[in-house]
């Protein structure tokens, strides 16, 4: 008993996020971060597996959307960088730089290991779209980006390097365009939510809180068990000085020459995957949706018998139709591999032992509801294809619920702090979410190590009072929380 307790979590979820979140990448076995290049990872296959059906379910919603996968190189010329003075500016200290090749021997032109790719997709869509027939023209590539991230780095969640998702479309008009960011919206609930069972709420970022070179931007903050929120896929209607500097035009119906409008939209899966450890899982470990889980099913032989180990490979032939499975023949007693695999997060167990099966029964073992059931031998299947259909939901209701009670009310940066102290998120009249608040903004922070993270498109209040800051007339709500 004490090495299973050793080899399982030792802390309470609720009671130290930060440690079970630890604990549970290293014993669940996600990501090794022995690798020696600080703020890079290696990717096990527990998580690699999980993500690549992420990205799978992803790459389909936006192909059945019209936007079709590029592969683009991972170098970007500087001087495609310098062309929009604004992007540059806000990615500068983020940027890899390659000087040199050979022996130390300079190349003709700084390379950027990309930290995003607007300014290589867009200097070929100068070359690509000629026509208002041509649009919209929605891409996307599946790639990694690099980013000297100077915080503390965080597996999954804040590394050096992360996986994603980056499309990059072009409109005929900024209505087009804005129909666009919509669409990535509703992908995200579409996908992020549906599948892969998280709860986030869309803010519009404030104006200083933009991504470089947007006029525009949306983003999705998923809240974590510790009360920050954790910003997921965001969405962009790009300004038009990045059409001007790429010369991405194209012949409108009238015969005249026309600016595209631009958009773009990335879901970091990378990222994402660290909001699934931390929404589904429990003290036990992890939790996966069913669609997302790295294994289905687990067939654990409980007693060393011919019969069994028949029966454990008939049931494999059968559930391999429709799910992943494997059998656990490994030396480990019944109780470490039940206690294993609940770490590990398997959705469906089921445990074979020879009382049961002389009896014609097998226990199927859920984790959603960690829950056993002992049924009829020739039922197993059918039960296993149901409560497949369930896990998910299950799941989701449940995560659904961490917002509730989080949202308080507030008047003032004093409420701002107790509410922030609490791991809440405030909602607070505001005067600006333009250039003219930022200073309200940069006093929230200071006082409270908390952030403007935008305000909601669902709003359903309206401001009749006065800012939380300075008094000032108010003219927007936003929402206030610490963020990773």
């Amino acid at each position: 008993m004490k090495k299973e307790s050793k080899e399982g979590l030792t802390v309470k979820k609720e009671e130290n996020f930060s440690e079970w979140y630890t604990q549970i990448v290293q014993k669940a076995e996600l990501a090794d971060l022995r690798y020696n290049v600080k703020g890079f990872i290696i990717f096990q296959p527990w998580s690699v597996l999980s993500m690549e059906k992420m990205f799978d379910y992803l790459e389909t919603c936006l192909q059945k959307k019209g936007h079709k996968p590029y592969w683009f190189p991972s170098l970007i010329p500087e001087k495609n960088l310098k062309k929009e003075s604004s992007h540059i500016k806000g990615f500068t200290p983020e940027v890899f730089w390659v000087t040199t090749h050979g022996k130390d021997e300079p190349i003709e032109e700084k390379l950027a290991l990309r930290p995003t790719s607007e300014t290589a997709f867009y200097q070929m869509f100068s070359l690509w779209i000629r026509s208002y027939n041509d649009l919209p023209f929605k891409t996307y590539q599946r790639a990694n980006i690099f980013r000297y991230e100077t915080k503390a780095t965080r597996p999954f969640l804040r590394s050096r390097e992360f996986h994603w998702i980056e499309t990059h479309c072009a409109h005929a008009s900024e209505n087009d365009a804005l129909k666009q960011v919509y669409e990535d919206m509703e992908t995200t609930k579409e996908v992020l939510h549906d599948i892969y069972g998280l709860p986030f709420i869309f803010f519009e970022r404030p104006l200083w809180d933009k991504f470089p070179g947007a006029e525009r931007t949306f983003a999705a903050d998923v809240l974590s068990p510790d009360g920050r929120l954790v910003q997921q896929p965001s969405t962009h209607l790009i300004k038009q000085t990045f059409a001007k500097a790429f010369d991405v035009k194209f012949k409108d119906k009238d015969g005249k020459e026309k600016y595209v409008y631009l958009t773009c939209y990335g879901p970091a899966i990378s990222r994402i995957f660290a909001s699934v450890i931390s929404i589904h899982g429990d003290d036990k470990g992890l939790r996966f949706p069913w669609e997302i889980a790295p294994l289905q099913v687990m067939i654990v032989p409980i007693d060393k018998d011919t019969k069994i180990k028949q029966k454990a490979e008939a049931l494999k032939k059968q559930i391999q139709k429709f799910a992943s499975v494997e059998i656990d023949y490994s030396e480990k007693r019944p109780g470490e591999k039940f206690n294993y695999w609940e770490m590990k997060g398997i959705p469906i167990r089921v445990d074979i032992g020879i009382r049961d099966l002389n009896n014609k029964k097998i226990t199927i073992f859920r984790r959603d509801l960690d829950k056993k059931e002992i049924v009829n031998e020739t039922d197993v299947i059918k039960k296993i294809e149901s409560i497949s259909k369930e896990i998910t939901k299950n799941l989701t209701a449940k995560a659904d619920k961490l917002f509730q009670n989080k949202i308080k009310d507030v008047k003032n940066v004093k409420e701002i702090k107790e509410v922030i102290k609490n791991e809440g998120i405030a909602r607070a009249e505001f005067c600006s979410v333009d250039k003219d608040g930022e200073k309200c903004a940069e006093t929230i922070e200071k006082e409270t190590g908390a952030e403007i993270r935008g305000t909601r498109l669902d709003e359903k209040q309206k401001p009749h009072g006065k800012c939380a800051v300075c008094g000032k007339k108010a003219n927007h709500i936003v929402y206030i929380a610490r963020a990773y």
